[in-house]
């Protein structure tokens, strides 16, 4: 028997699957951004599926927080890229599908060259700016996107920008958050989040990626699934079926200076930079590293600090918080000396 037929014959053998089903899968090319809770479990399901192509970009390397929820990595592997971990350890589980790795920054200059080789999206993000990045580009290019974000205990799943004709699309990302202040939002590492959550919704957003590609099921186009992990509940809120939001640009990412902890190191050493801490008075009170503290809602009536021409190094947990205040403070003081710990906390502490 066909080794193809034996390694998906629980899936061929699905009520309006078979063989039809697997062909338009080998010859489906799929990207993941992000590599982390939610791209993995998604890259290991799709690449079990028999996903012909399957593209994975993140240009982070893993820590030992990482560890909890991304489940492709072990602690042997901390400190090494994670796009290369992941391929090689997919690439095991199927040889027979084509992994690509893309280890660069997904930015405004390369954003539409790289999505551009795939029929649709998987946003594994964590930050705001490159999940406002990828619906723009993916409006603007006609492709789909498969939505997932997780915090804490709840979970969102939901799929973007179907083109129904030339005059007409399925809602995207803005149609129901327009604008966010990602400044008031932490991330996983910063605001928490059950493990098991982000295998639950990167699992779904794998299986909105082969209904689409297999035109089975029912998409989640034009509505949103909320899960929540305590309760073992779900709902589904219906946004609309068209998009009333076009999208004709995008901003242009903004490139943001950034200090390895181990520069930091040898820097604070020599007393040739200031600290500013911008976490929340708790996370304050709990450790710190030192330097003054402006919480990062509270930054823009200290500006006048930042116009000094000592270097100043902005801290959080884990470098988002820190990202998003060095933005802010270029935007008002575009010569500001200003740089933001990569990695924040946790890879001062690991280093």
């Amino acid at each position: 028997m066909n080794t193809d037929i034996l390694r998906y014959s629980c899936q061929m053998a699905l009520p309006g699957f078979s063989e039809e089903g697997q062909q338009l899968l080998q010859q489906a090319k799929v990207l993941i951004v992000g590599a982390g809770g939610l791209g993995c479990p998604a890259a290991q399901y799709l690449t079990s599926s028999g996903i012909g192509t399957l593209g994975i970009a993140d240009y982070d390397v893993i820590s030992i927080s990482n560890l909890h929820r991304q489940i492709l990595f072990t602690p042997a592997d901390v400190g090494k890229n994670k796009v290369a971990v992941a391929t090689e350890r997919l690439q095991k589980q199927n040889p027979d599908i084509r992994l690509i790795p893309h280890t660069e920054k997904i930015t405004s200059d390369n954003v539409l060259s790289i999505i551009n080789q795939y029929d649709i999206v998987v946003d594994g993000t964590d930050n705001f700016e490159t999940r406002y990045l990828l619906n723009d580009a993916c409006v603007m290019t006609g492709k789909p996107l498969v939505y997932g974000a997780i915090y804490q205990f709840e979970g969102q799943v939901a799929v973007w920008n179907i083109v129904y004709d030339e005059s007409s699309r399925s809602p995207n990302y803005r149609d129901l958050f327009p604008k966010v202040d990602a400044t008031q939002i932490p991330n996983c590492t910063e605001g928490g989040v059950i493990p098991t959550l982000a295998g639950i919704i990167g699992c779904m957003q794998a299986n909105e990626v082969i209904k689409y590609i297999t035109k089975t099921g029912d998409l989640l186009v034009g509505k949103i699934l909320i899960f929540d992990a305590q309760t073992m509940q779900s709902r589904i809120i219906k946004i609309g079926a068209t998009s009333k939001t076009p999208v004709r640009s995008f901003s242009a990412t903004i490139s943001i200076p950034v200090i390895s902890a181990m520069e930091l190191k040898e820097r604070i050493a020599d007393d040739s930079v200031d600290l500013v801490d911008v976490r929340t008075e708790q996370e304050r009170d709990a450790f710190d590293i030192g330097g003054i503290h402006i919480p990062i809602d509270e930054l823009e009536g200290y500006l006048a600090y930042f116009t000094d021409p000592k270097p100043k190094v902005l801290y959080c947990a884990t470098g988002n918080r820190s990202d998003e205040a060095v933005k802010l403070i270029l935007k008002r003081i575009p010569n500001a000396n200003v740089l933001s710990l990569e990695g924040g906390l946790n890879a001062f502490v690991e280093e």
